[in-house]
């Protein structure tokens, strides 16, 4: 079978590897379609570890089912999920699953980009959903970014009536300002430099749009939002630039979610003399689990996000390397997917 195999951003390999067998309790799937995510192009956690087999974000067709597998049969459509938490540790009980250590242990094998997947037993039991037949392949790879979202908005804690600022008009910026939306409120401000992106969010339905670069980002901010700083500071870069301007310009008593790592070696700086009179709220949000992974499916399901407002590119298995320069510049895009005929 074909695999990407990941050297560096510039240097994407299709290969040959064997097709997985599999075991008790798994499963084993054919590719149909994967999104590449920005993770899938951030050199300083993928080039240590390669070469590397990426890919999270899969759906496919059942092609083989393990021994003792129930409720799953040959020819079904399904979204894998590439890591699933016990439910039963300390973190899991706080509903913390992504500091879960079986969520990170877990992974599909080789990964989400290989004509034929793997899925472990712990997957097949927890996260391995069955789609329905109005829900396309190419719209069902939004569920595992969707649902970052979903758990990054729940831990943004939005109240109904408050603004929301969203630094950055990717897809996840585009999904997180509309998730902003339904929660109630009741205004919601994208920033963006480039004006590709900026137009689809207004595409969209996002209430206020700005150019970071065409005046003072906090004056703009102030002439649409009542003279106030927002409540939310959603920061979708995984720059320092972006996070040090997202805690500058949230308001009192506000929140700033970091969607998005640093490198390790970078140091955000901050004051804690203003977070502690301003009492403003610094979270972080790290992938999602299988309670985001059902609603996100709903939502698609719904209409409520909509995938060909996010999904902009679509390249072949073998075209893959292509799929990975864009993402890593992405420039008049948004979303890519590899998509198997």
């Amino acid at each position: 079978m074909l695999a990407v195999e990941y050297h560096a951003n510039d240097d994407v390999r299709i290969v040959e590897l064997p097709v997985p067998e599999i075991g008790v309790g798994e499963l084993l799937v054919r590719l149909r379609a994967c999104g590449l995510c920005a993770s899938d192009v951030m050199e300083w956690y993928m080039k240590p570890r390669a070469p590397v087999y990426p890919g999270h974000e899969p759906v496919g067709v059942i092609a083989a089912v393990g021994e003792g597998v129930q409720g799953f049969m040959v020819g079904q459509p399904v979204f894998v999920h590439h890591h699933v938490p016990c439910m039963v540790c300390h973190f899991c009980q706080r509903g913390s699953f992504s500091q879960c250590a079986t969520f990170r242990s877990t992974r599909l094998y080789p990964g989400g980009l290989a004509e034929f997947i793997r899925v472990p037993a712990a997957n097949v039991q927890l996260d391995v959903l069955p789609l329905p037949g109005d829900v396309t392949f190419e719209a069902a790879t939004l569920i595992e970014p969707l649902a970052c979202c979903v758990r990054g908005i729940n831990r943004a804690a939005i109240q109904p009536g408050d603004s929301v600022l969203v630094l950055g008009a990717g897809s996840n910026g585009l999904m997180l300002a509309q998730l902003a939306q339904q929660r109630g409120a009741i205004s919601v401000i994208i920033v963006d430099p480039i004006p590709y992106r900026r137009q689809r969010a207004l595409e969209v339905g996002i209430d206020y749009v700005l150019d970071p670069q065409e005046q003072s980002l906090l004056e703009q901010v102030f002439a649409v939002n009542s003279g106030r700083r927002p409540d939310i500071v959603i920061v979708t870069p995984s720059s320092i630039g972006a996070m040090k301007q997202g805690v500058e310009l949230a308001g009192p008593g506000g929140t700033v979610l970091l969607f998005a790592p640093s490198p390790p070696s970078e140091v955000l700086v901050i004051t804690p003399h203003h977070l502690f009179f301003q009492e403003i709220t610094l979270r972080t949000s790290y992938s999602a689990g299988p309670y985001e992974t059902r609603l996100a499916l709903d939502l698609l399901r719904d209409g409520r996000i909509r995938a060909e407002q996010v999904i902009t590119h679509r390249f072949a298995l073998q075209d893959a390397a292509q799929a990975f320069q864009l993402v890593a510049k992405p420039g008049d895009a948004l979303k890519a997917v590899i998509v198997v005929a």
